[in-house]
C-alpha cells in the first residue's frame, strides 16, 4: 500500500471514529427544584436497552447540602429506583418494556430554606452506557482496534434503533389506518342520519299541508 492509500485509509478510520463518538456522548440533564413540588426527566427508550445515570445535589453551602428523594419507573409503571434522603446515587438497569421511562426528583420536606436546589443527572443509555475500559482490559485491546470495537458498537445500536423506529411506524400506521376507517364509517353513518331525518321532515310537512289543504 502507497503512502497516498495509508492517508486515505487514516482519514476514513478518522471520520469512522470520530462518528462512533457522536453517538457515544451522554445526556446531562441539569434541574432546578423548588421547595415544594417535583420535576421529572424522561426518555423514550426500546427494549433490551441498557440505562446507566448518576445524579448529584449541587449547592454553594458546602456545610449544608439539601437532600432529595428520586423515583424511576418505567412506561408500565413499575418502580425500577427508589432512594429518599439522598444528596447523590446512581440507578442502572435493562429495559424490558419499550416506552417512556421516566425519572422524578422532588426536594425532601424536613429539609429547611425556600430556595431551588440544582441537581445534575448524567444519563446514558444503550452503546455509551459500556463500560469500555472494562471490555479493553478484559480483551487485552486498545488503540485503533478499541476504537473499531466502540464503532460496531455504534453501528449494532444505531440498527436496533432504525428497527425499533421502523416497528413504531408499522404501529403508528395501522393506528391511523384504523382510525381513518372509524372516521368514515362515522362520516356514512352521519350522512345516513341526516338524510333520514330530513326525509322525516319533508313527509312531516307534506302531511301537515295536506292536513291543512294547503296542497
Amino acid at each position: 500500500m502507497g503512502v497516498r492509500g495509508k492517508l486515505v485509509l487514516v482519514c476514513i478510520l478518522g471520520v469512522l471514529i470520530c462518528s462512533c463518538n457522536l453517538f457515544m456522548v451522554s445526556e446531562a440533564v441539569w434541574l432546578n427544584l423548588p421547595a415544594s413540588g417535583t420535576k421529572c426527566v424522561s426518555e423514550e427508550i426500546h427494549n433490551n436497552v441498557v440505562v446507566l445515570a448518576d445524579y448529584v445535589v449541587v449547592s454553594d453551602n458546602h456545610s449544608h447540602i439539601p437532600s432529595i428523594s428520586v423515583k424511576v419507573t418505567s412506561p408500565h409503571g413499575n418502580n425500577l429506583h427508589h432512594k429518599e434522603n439522598v444528596t447523590h446515587g446512581q440507578f442502572a438497569f435493562t429495559t424490558h418494556e419499550a416506552g417512556n421511562y421516566l425519572a422524578c426528583f422532588w426536594v425532601d420536606g424536613h429539609v429547611q430554606g425556600s430556595g431551588d436546589v440544582s441537581v445534575n443527572i448524567d444519563w446514558k443509555t444503550g452503546i455509551a452506557a459500556k463500560d469500555w475500559d472494562s471490555v479493553a482490559r478484559k480483551e487485552k485491546i486498545e488503540g485503533v482496534e478499541l476504537e473499531l470495537r466502540k464503532l460496531e458498537g455504534a453501528v449494532e445500536a444505531i440498527h436496533e434503533n432504525l428497527l425499533y423506529l421502523k416497528s413504531r411506524e408499522e404501529e403508528l400506521r395501522s393506528v391511523s389506518e384504523v382510525t381513518n376507517t372509524r372516521v368514515a364509517l362515522f362520516s356514512f353513518m352521519s350522512l345516513g342520519v341526516c338524510i333520514a331525518v330530513s326525509a322525516l321532515q319533508v313527509w312531516h310537512l307534506k302531511r301537515y299541508f295536506q292536513k291543512k289543504k294547503l296542497i
